[in-house]
């Protein structure tokens, strides 16, 4: 299995012969769908979904009715081959995926609460959870936790227990564009001292393989 981190909060997932993207957004590149055989979309806000890169690719695409929708509008000739999931459904989207969870965490209590769905996939002997933009645990085990790690909608302290709370094997810090280099540094320092060190966290560059 090959993880590679891209812009903020986008994961591809190789593992024999499946190429799975999830939320290739605006500030992910687009070399991060060369070659995806299916795309997974977590919710609507644009750094998460990109109608311009899902048109620039072929791949089928999975996500809520939320995003279905918002495809729909701004990107219709990806509609055709769109999938709507429901949360607690699993699917082949090339690798074994099931939607968990169903909203995205609460921004303000003035503003819409939004749909999410987090993502558990199967490679190999290996599981891996993409919560979006959701502090919902998983439900179950899973070795690989893809964790936020900056958003107008959490506390350091709330992130690092969610990760504690998860005991993923690994944890990979995603949805790393709000902070600053330096900013981020100061919570990679308290993450690496407060989640326990044999789960391993590690931010990686955009582009970096796991």
């Amino acid at each position: 299995m090959r993880i590679t981190k891209f812009g903020h909060a986008c994961v591809r997932i190789e593992h024999d012969g499946a190429v799975v993207v999830v939320d290739p957004g605006v500030f992910t590149q687009p070399e991060a769908l060369d070659g995806a055989t299916a795309v997974l979309i977590t919710h609507e806000h644009p750094d998460h979904y990109s109608p311009a890169l899902l048109e620039a690719n072929e791949a089928p695409v999975y996500t809520i009715g939320a995003v279905a929708a918002q495809i729909l509008k701004t990107a219709p000739g990806v509609h055709e081959r769109t999938t709507v999931v429901k949360p607690g459904e699993s699917f082949d989207a090339g690798l074994p995926v099931t939607a968990v969870n169903e909203k995205h965490a609460v921004i303000h209590a003035d503003l819409p609460h939004f749909d999410n769905s987090g993502y558990l996939i199967t490679a190999g002997e290996q599981t891996l959870f993409h919560p979006g933009d959701a502090l919902d645990g998983p439900g179950q085990a899973v070795d690989v936790l893809f964790l936020p790690v900056s958003a107008p909608w959490a506390r350091s302290s709330e992130l690092i227990d969610f990760a504690r709370s998860v005991g993923a094997s690994s944890t990979v810090a995603i949805h790393d564009r709000v902070y600053s280099e330096a900013g981020s540094g100061i919570f990679d320092t308290q993450a690496a001292a407060l989640i326990p060190a044999e789960r391993g966290y590690v931010r990686l560059a955009d582009g970096a393989d796991l």
